[in-house]
């Protein structure tokens, strides 16, 4: 995104702004606050709450609770128009299905306590923060509940002007890491939004030091929390866009997760996939330990997405278990074998058999379903075969076993040290290190358990 973009301030609709300005009542004990915007914090500077009419305050289609939904519902209709009421409602099911029991926590919380903090709008009425505090009051309407506190932005003629689309994303990035009684965002949706707000012009850097949890790190564990939230939310995203891409429905992300509470949901499939089976992928040294040519990565990646699209796997571990097994199997070549034959499966569905009984097509999680059940017993079969052909081995495997392959390896007739290419030398001398010590500390931890056996033997004799 350019930064004409990311500087942009949020257009102001005039009609919205002047129903706000004219209906805004000071509540019995005026009263301010000092809020996360632009450098207000900082400096005390204290904004007016306001009581506003609940009915003139509209939900953000921008709510990184819901940006999974968001995005695939665009994709699927176009442009969600959120000054239309139809818009509103659609916004406001998308909330109600998340978290459903943290909204009903909220309910009693505002029936008993009221609304303690509170929400901050634009000056024509978008909530920024306390799209789910509208939700509950609006259900507690006929409770008396009329209006809802506010602090409101500046607009057009106001010191500063309007806050930019960036500034936006940053007051919401700071309220959502208060969860005093917030529902948290799926880690899905946190994947998403945080892409969005990066897109915007903020730094990962940036989202973290809104986060009470790294105020005073050092600049090493800072770094490593950089690591940290790349690994557990933006790298499987961009494994999950692939994923998307090949199915050939991009950013359709309702197929992966609606909510934290979604039994058919997929993240945790992506996230394992991606920290289990990917990074050793992209790591040459890593691959090659697994077995794995540079120009088969394409196909793990293949038969991977296709294990995680079947998702149930009957008598077998749950698939983001499957997805950290995966690099085990793929390491025993009768294993990797039976799951390379995974690649005959056809990705696509023939369109005939995704049309409904009124003649429509089905949408895309029930065409996961088709294509998990017409495929069930190929794809299942071979991943119980993977994990039948490593469980063998394993058990067939001691140390003793293991120690006299290693040594029968040592001692094959191909290991002739002058057939060596002289550039591979070096590495086979630091190889051959690595084996010495491995020898060593193997010997002395032979050595020191045979010692206590002896102790224990005796002891026992006595």
């Amino acid at each position: 995104m350019d930064s004409l973009m990311k500087n942009k301030a949020r257009v102001i609709i005039d009609d919205f702004a002047k129903e706000i300005d004219k209906a805004k009542q000071r509540g019995n004990k005026p009263a301010k606050a000092v809020i996360d915007f632009r450098n207000e914090r900082a400096d005390g500077v204290e904004r007016e709450i306001f009581h506003v009419p609940i009915e003139l305050l509209r939900y953000r289609k921008d709510n990184g609770r819901i940006c999974s939904d968001v995005k695939s519902y665009e994709k699927y209709y176009g442009t969600l128009d959120e000054k239309s009421k139809k818009a509103q409602q659609i916004i406001r099911d998308f909330l109600k299905a998340k978290d459903p029991e943290k909204t009903d926590e909220l309910m009693r919380s505002i029936r008993h306590s009221k609304q303690r903090e509170p929400a901050i709008i634009t000056c024509d009425g978008f909530l920024i923060n306390g799209n789910r505090r509208k939700m509950v009051l609006d259900d507690l309407s006929e409770e008396n509940f009329k209006t809802m506190k506010v602090v409101i932005l500046p607009g057009n003629d106001d010191d500063g002007g309007p806050p930019t689309l960036l500034e936006i994303e940053k007051i919401e990035n700071r309220y959502q890491l208060q969860s005093d009684g917030k529902a948290e965002y799926s880690n899905f949706d946190k994947a998403l939004s945080i892409k969005r707000k990066l897109d915007l012009g903020m730094t990962l850097k940036e989202l973290l030091k809104d986060d009470s949890v790294y105020a005073g790190c050092s600049e090493k564990e800072l770094t490593k929390a950089i690591k940290k939230t790349e690994d557990e939310y933006l790298n499987p995203l961009e494994c999950i866009d692939r994923y998307l891409e090949q199915l050939r429905r991009p950013e359709i992300y309702d197929c992966i997760a609606t909510g934290k509470g979604d039994r058919e949901g997929r993240w945790q499939a992506f996230l394992d996939y991606y920290n289990h089976v990917y990074k050793q992928l992209e790591d040459d040294k890593k691959r090659l330990r697994l077995g794995i040519q540079e120009d088969e990565i394409g196909d793990i990646e293949e038969i991977s997405f296709k294990i995680i699209r079947k998702r149930e796997f009957p008598d077998l571990p749950k698939v983001h278990k499957i997805m950290r097994d995966l690099p085990k199997w793929l390491q025993n070549k009768e294993s990797k074998k039976e799951l390379l034959k995974l690649k005959k499966i056809e990705i696509d569905l023939p369109r005939n058999e995704c049309i409904e009984e009124d003649g429509e097509e089905c949408d895309e999680r029930k065409k996961d379903k088709i294509w998990g059940s017409k495929h069930a017993t190929d794809i299942i079969r071979q991943v119980k075969k993977a994990k039948d052909y490593f469980e063998h081995k394993k058990e067939r495997e001691t140390p003793l076993t293991l120690l006299e392959a290693a040594l029968k390896k040592l001692q094959h007739e191909d290991m002739v040290p002058e057939a060596l290419n002289i550039k591979d030398f070096p590495k086979a001398m630091r190889l051959t290190k690595d084996i010495q010590k491995e020898g060593s500390d193997l010997e002395s931890a032979f050595y020191h358990y045979g010692k206590e056996a002896k102790k224990l033997k005796a002891k026992f004799s006595g």
